[in-house]
């Protein structure tokens, strides 16, 4: 996973409420065997609409999505995060997420930011009338801001997840830290305990 210190753009407004994981990527899309192409599955039954958000040119390009509350409830799907950020999406702004949903953001590199809902109101109505609304969210200072509408704005974020995001640690990389004492025990173990063959 690549760091994520800074994620500076601009953002669609996706204004609903309680938006679940099979929202987000339908369970049809969960049929592929490679980890590509999911950004086609992102909000597929809602892109149907000509007038869904993310059909709107004036959204194109965004790498920021603003959300209403309780986004990403439902069953646990990596595949949803992996949707959003094959979209281009680098960020979701929402009240609130929900629990394995933003765990498994933060463990694929997707910066889940949580606000106030009344700076979730906020942001959602200034980026409807300014689509070219720049924010930038700062992961090392646990900021959020819009210069444009004067919005600062403090997020929580875990020291151990603000950790992996600035340092780009997925879980393996974490382990991998730990190669060298990895290594010691495993050469030094107790020759009766168990192996696995080599190969």
């Amino acid at each position: 996973m690549e760091p994520v210190r800074i994620v500076t753009g601009t953002a669609v407004p996706l204004d609903r409420s309680d938006v679940d994981t099979d929202q987000i990527i339908p369970s049809d899309w969960l049929k592929q065997v490679e980890r590509t192409g999911f950004e086609k599955g992102l909000f597929s039954e809602w892109r149907d609409d000509r007038d869904f958000v993310l059909n709107q040119e004036q959204y194109a390009g965004a790498t920021i999505l603003v959300a209403g509350p309780n986004f990403g409830t439902g069953s646990s799907r990596e595949h949803a995060v992996w949707a959003i950020q094959q979209y281009g999406f680098r960020a979701v702004i929402s009240p609130r997420f929900g629990d394995i949903f933003r765990n498994n953001s933060t463990k694929n590199g997707l910066v889940p930011v949580v606000v106030a809902p009344e700076v979730g109101e906020q942001l959602l109505r200034a980026i409807e009338a300014d689509p070219a609304l720049e924010i930038t969210i700062d992961v090392e200072r646990r900021t959020l801001e819009a210069p444009a509408i004067g919005l600062v704005v403090d997020f929580p974020l875990d020291a151990s997840v603000q950790h992996r995001f600035l340092e780009g640690l997925d879980d393996i990389g974490i382990t991998l830290r730990q190669a060298d004492d990895i290594t010691t025990y495993e050469t030094s173990r107790p020759a009766w305990f168990p192996t696995t063959a080599d190969a």
